[in-house]
Formats: C-alpha cells, structure tokens, sequence
C-alpha cells in the first residue's frame, strides 16, 4: 500500500499530522453524520463545558498492520463501552459503539499510509475524543457534544524499549478521588497528576506509581499505564495488578491477565499493598502506549525496590506477555479471542 514518507523505526511518541479526522456531533438529541476534514482546529463557544466543568473523555487505541499486510485496530468495541461508561459518568452524551466504531474505522482507513510497517516497531496511534461543547455559565450538563477521531503514528511511549524502568512512588499527590472518576478517562486524571510526574522526573525517574487516595497504603497505578506484578514461588506463577475504584478500567491489562491465564499463570486482581513489592520477582507497567515495559525499581520513601535482576534486562514473564500480547495484534499469533477488528480498504 501507499505508505507516507517517514522514518518509521525512529518515531518518537509525539504528534505527526495526518490527513484527516472525523467528527460528529450531538445537538437537538441526535447525533450528525460523520464529517471528515483536514482541519486540526476546532471552534467551539468560550462557555463550552469542557473548557469549565471538565466535560471531556478520551480513548487511546492502535492500528496496526500485520504480517499479512492487513491493518487492524485491537478491540475497539472495548474502548467504546469505557467511553460510554465514562460518557455517563461526566453526564455526557455516550456515543454509540456503532458509531464509535465507525469513526474509528474511518479515521484509520482514511489515513491509511501513515499506519507504520509491521516490523518496524511504531503503530497508528488512535485518539477519540468526547466535549461538551455546548455553553453553560451555571454548573450543568451540556446540551451539545461532539466527537471526533484523529490518528497519528508514534514510537515507543518509552525508548527503552524492553530495558526496565525507574518508577517513583507517589504519596503526596492523589491522581483520582476514592469513588470519584478514576476508572474512567476523563481528562482531568491526567491533568492532577502532572505534578507528580514533573517531580519524579526531576529526580531522575521514569514515571509515577500512585498509592490510593484513600489511605496511601496500596498500589493505585502509574501516572500513564497499570502496575503489575510477577510473583513466583515454585511451579506457581501469579500476575498481581492492582483493583480498586480509582484505577482505571484498562483494556491492555484485560487483554494481558487473559494472555496470562492462556499461559498458565494465576490471575490476581485485587488490592495491593505497598509491602508486597518485596514479593515480586518482576514488575512491570501496561497500557496502549506503553504496551508490557518492564519496572527494574521502584523507589520507596528510603527504600528501593528492585526487579528484573537489578534493573538491567526484562525478565522472563514480561517478555513472554510482550511477545504474546504483540504477536495476536501483529496475527503472528492467531486472534484466538477474537480481538483485531479489519480496516476495510
């Protein structure tokens, strides 16, 4: 196929024009047709609840092409049912998974140069996004909404690559409210956690972990992907990752704890306290972006966590879920659980 002009194997996790993306919109109880520009801009009133009362979700997808040259977009109907839940948290008008799937498919298929080679390292990343954009000057719903879909291709969100990184723990800033909009995608969980990252990352580490906010005593997640842990006490291996309200429902950790039992492992889904990090042998992070990054050390008040013999390579169970996970998105391995949905040309 036609394929843009880029350097593929030295994307970095940025923004890269595309050709187009598609919108909709919600007004008077229906929503649009899909309307497709090149436009990167959008007009919306200085009132728009977005702008004011934090009505605004997003979605992170990818598209990928597989070894068979056929592009495909891992479980969007996943993505959808996140974004309707979230939708009708923020009292938000939820776009039907038909149309959301619909837009996706589009934006994808009317991009489809940009989506990167198989073997280069890079997909088409996948960006839906749900306003208000109706005006409202009392705190209130709005009576308008759109939605729309860009793409653009990235790199790795870490340029590591499969070498571990260095996480610090979070006690002082709280990314999500106990009972509050956390498992869902709501823009201001990204905003409330900046902080946080800005610190970490002046003191030389690679991403947060955030404890619960409700009494600093458990895992929550990390500021941009989900925490897992690797324990093994003989022939019993387990994959731990953390569960409680504020952590976002992730679609890659569905997709990794059901690889994981595929491959023999005990499935843990439950509250995790701090302590237990001295019983995992491997740690690790997972989400659209990062996908499976191995954790080598987590720092703790005084005390430093480590993994993955002392940090320097990923361990065997991380690189077994990468392998796994990349290979059903690639068909290298067959979608046993019926996950790729097909770009149409």
């Amino acid at each position: 196929m036609e394929r843009a002009n880029l350097d593929w194997a030295n994307l970095g996790f940025g923004l890269v024009p595309t050709d187009f993306n598609v919108r909709y919109t919600w007004k008077d109880g229906v929503w649009s047709s899909p309307e497709v520009t090149r436009s990167t801009d959008l007009v919306i009133p200085m009132a728009a609840t977005a702008l004011h009362y934090g009505q605004a979700l997003f979605e992170g997808m990818k598209a990928l092409e597989t070894v068979d040259g056929r592009v495909v977009v891992f479980r969007p109907t996943e993505n959808g049912t996140r974004m309707a839940r979230g939708a009708r948290k923020l009292l938000m008008e939820p776009p039907p998974l038909e149309l959301f799937v619909e837009g996706v498919t589009e934006a994808v298929r009317l991009n489809r140069r940009y989506v990167p080679p198989c073997e280069s390292g890079a997909v088409l990343y996948i960006r839906p996004l749900l306003i208000g954009t109706g005006p409202r000057v009392g705190v209130g719903p709005a009576d308008e909404y759109t939605f729309l879909v860009f793409v653009t291709p990235v790199g790795p969100y870490f340029t590591r690559g499969m070498r571990p990184i260095r996480v610090w723990l979070e006690e002082d800033v709280d990314r999500a409210a106990p009972n509050g909009v956390g498992d869902v995608k709501a823009a201001g969980n990204y905003a409330a956690g900046m902080r946080a990252t800005a610190h970490a990352h002046e003191q030389g580490f690679d991403v947060v972990l955030h404890t619960d906010p409700r009494e600093n005593k458990y895992i929550d997640e990390c500021s941009a992907a989900i925490f897992f842990g690797i324990q093994s006490t003989g022939p019993d291996v387990k994959y731990i990752t953390p569960q409680s309200t504020s952590i976002l429902a992730s679609v890659t950790n569905d997709s990794i704890m059901t690889v994981a039992r595929d491959l023999g492992l005990t499935v843990e889904h439950r509250p995790v306290e701090i302590t237990e990090l001295a019983t995992f042998q491997e740690a690790g992070c997972c989400g659209t972006a990062t996908i499976v990054t191995p954790i080598g050390m987590v720092q703790w008040r005084e005390r430093a966590f480590t993994f993955h013999e002392q940090g320097k390579v990923a361990g065997p169970w991380c690189r077994k879920l990468y392998d796994e996970l990349v290979g059903i998105q690639t068909a290298r391995i067959p979608d046993r659980h019926g996950w790729l949905h097909e770009v149409p040309r």
